[in-house]
């Protein structure tokens, strides 16, 4: 039965896809939540509620949602920020925090209502590519300190190296705020002595520890405290995620039917916390995670300071934007594989109300995920009740097995991280290195060491803006090239453009289709691709490709030719090209599309000689046709 919200005719498969998931889902939103710094707790809040949420109003029926690695290298960041700023107690930046996390969510209602979704797809793959390099560099390095053991704060020789420090930063706290009393420091010095001898050695302590941390965060902080964390490498702990990563990667040879990151947790977890039972081992275990439902957070409203989130009102906005990227970047994947047209602007209506929930409970957010949507796809999800269905999994399991969770392993879940920092960064796009142009390099490897060592999407915007200024300056070139070798042609002339394929006879029109490609195949084109595969009947064995008016094509458009050509070879349809211009042709010939994809043999340099191909070729008739219709895929 088929309602207006819900189709329950795909209903088993839904169940299992969303089993399967929120299963595949378990270690990573436990993982994502405590490397964020708000606890595993928070992790597996936000994989629940935007789970539910986002499939529930979103605008992709296939899309499992929850905490990502690019939404949580982010997170890191604002909540490391906040917390410094109250003195290291995160329950005093809680509120902070989770109102950044809601004006994000509102901020990603707001884009999907004006409709910024449909812009993404104009988002250049060497952008994209340099960004997910950089989200798997920033989680590999930083979860090495977890994997080696050592935590900064805990460091006594780091700490003692803080201690003068933090004694200067306690005392300028003094001075803040008697200067925001109104009290004249040199007419009340007595009060200043006094403050000051009120700071006790924990004090300074506690404020060495997290000075430690602050010096200790992100890749630039990791890479200070290498050397510290490699003197001081806890066996256990580094024992318990080497055993995790080898169970990952040693697990899918046997079989991939059985998530092998929940394997790995399961194996390492039962085992490590059996061993401490029996006195022969100590690890350091996850912080506790509460029983029973999400608590509401009241205190986001009723301690609301305007002034304490001002400062975040960027920041917050470039979390929604990262989210929107996230997910629909994953949309994109869900349509190749589903051969479905997501909505985009309701995707983000979905995701911003499931982050703006999630965040009014706790938890960090998240955005569409494409191994878990992929994960739900290939085991029979169809529609949205598969990621609804994976969100109340994982609230069963927090409700059931909330105590028993709070005994795994840091150092698991820090193994966990590091393969999935593996496995985030591109490498289709690191191995075309040798192949791309070097602007294109150059704007991939501005990304890349950009969000590594800066901003995460200030290094997109940069990154944008330079892909865009090379890109106009290309077309510029071009189009002043054709100039100065060809005529300007009137507008009969430019409509007869085609004229030559009346040279294919009638009687192909079923067998034999055409697709016209005018312009540059650029990052802003690729799109029309999909269509392409789309609408190729099941009577098609044969489609051409004319490239005679496309002077240029990126990397971007170079992948969407290949994905686009990969499927069709799929379908047993064979592509010939015609017309191909100098540039287009060396791209192509230079990543291997030519001859692995296309043969030399299906590459003609005008239309007539593939007419005659085709004529010899192609068993015509096969399908009756009242007539040729050449334009059907123009």
């Amino acid at each position: 039965m088929k309602t207006s919200m819900f189709d329950f005719s795909h209903f088993k498969g839904d169940l299992l896809g969303g089993i399967t998931a929120g299963i595949v889902a378990l270690p990573l939103a436990l993982a994502f939540g405590l490397s964020s710094g708000l606890g595993p707790d928070a992790g597996l809040y936000g994989a629940i509620i935007i789970a539910f949420f986002a499939a529930l109003f979103g605008g992709t029926d296939t899309q499992i949602s929850g905490p990502t690695a690019p939404m949580t290298a982010v997170s890191m960041v604002i909540i490391a920020g906040i917390v410094q700023q109250n003195n290291g107690d995160i329950q005093q930046a809680l509120p902070a925090i989770l109102s950044v996390f809601l004006m994000a969510g509102i901020i990603l209602i707001l884009l999907g209502i004006i409709g910024v979704g449909k812009y993404i797809r104009y988002m250049p793959y060497p952008v994209v590519s340099g960004f997910m390099t950089a989200i798997g560099v920033i989680i590999l390095v930083t979860q090495l300190l977890p994997f080696f053991g050592y935590y900064p704060k805990e460091d006594a020789v780091l700490v003692d190296r803080f201690m003068p420090e933090a004694q200067e930063v306690l005392l300028e706290k003094i001075l803040r705020e008697e200067a925001g009393e109104g009290i004249l420091v040199l007419d009340h010095f007595e009060e200043t002595v006094r403050r000051a001898k009120q700071i006790t050695p924990a004090d300074i302590k506690l404020e060495a520890e997290t000075l430690a941390s602050k010096h200790a965060s992100g890749v630039i902080g990791a890479v200070k405290v290498m050397g510290n964390a490699i003197k001081n490498i806890d066996l256990t702990e580094l024992l318990l995620a080497l055993i995790t990563i080898f169970i990952i990667y040693g697990f899918k040879r046997i079989t991939t039917a059985i998530p092998s990151a929940l394997v790995a947790l399961l194996v390492v977890s039962g085992v490590a916390y059996f061993l401490q039972m029996q006195g022969t081992i100590n690890y350091r275990p996850i912080p506790k995670i509460p029983a029973g439902f999400p608590v509401f957070r009241s205190e986001i409203f009723s301690q609301f300071s305007l002034a304490s989130i001002t400062p975040y009102i960027f920041t917050a906005f470039s979390l929604a934007l990262l989210g929107a990227i996230d997910s629909l970047l994953t949309s994109i994947v869900a349509d190749n594989m589903t051969k479905t047209k997501h909505k985009p602007n309701k995707e983000l209506i979905g995701q911003g109300i499931g982050n703006s929930i999630a965040a009014l409970f706790g938890g960090i957010p998240g955005a569409g995920a494409t191994i878990r949507t992929v994960v739900n796809i290939q085991a029979g999800g169809k529609t949205r009740l598969s990621g609804m269905i994976a969100g109340v999994l994982l609230l069963f399991i927090l409700l059931a097995l909330g105590p028993i969770a709070s005994q795994i392993p840091a150092a698991v879940l820090a193994g966990i991280l590091i393969t999935v920092g593996i496995g985030v960064m591109d490498y289709k796009g690191l191995k075309a290195l040798p192949n791309m142009e070097r602007s294109e390099i150059a704007v991939m490897m501005i990304v890349l060491v950009l969000s590594v060592v800066w901003n995460l999407v200030y290094a997109v915007g940069v990154g944008m803006v330079i892909a865009a200024l090379i890109f106009m300056k290309k077309m510029s070139d071009i189009t002043a090239g054709e100039s100065e070798i060809k005529k300007l042609k009137d507008e009969t002339e430019s409509a007869k453009f085609w004229t030559d394929e009346v040279a294919l006879p009638e009687n192909f029109s079923e067998e034999v289709y055409i697709k016209h490609l005018n312009g540059p195949l650029f990052f802003g084109f690729t799109n029309d691709f999909q269509d392409l595969i789309n609408q190729i009947p099941s009577t098609a064995s044969h489609v051409i490709i004319r490239m005679d008016r496309v002077p240029y094509i990126d990397q971007s458009g170079l992948f969407a030719m290949e994905d686009a050509l990969i499927d069709l070879g799929n379908k047993n349809v064979k592509t010939a090209f015609v017309g191909l211009k100098d540039q287009p042709s060396f791209l192509l010939k230079r990543i291997g599309i030519i001859p692995e994809l296309v043969p030399n043999d299906l590459v003609f340099e005008d239309f007539k000689s593939c007419a005659e191909w085709i004529k010899a070729n192609v068993d015509a008739g096969k399908f009756s046709s009242p007539g040729v219709d050449y334009e059907k895929l123009v």
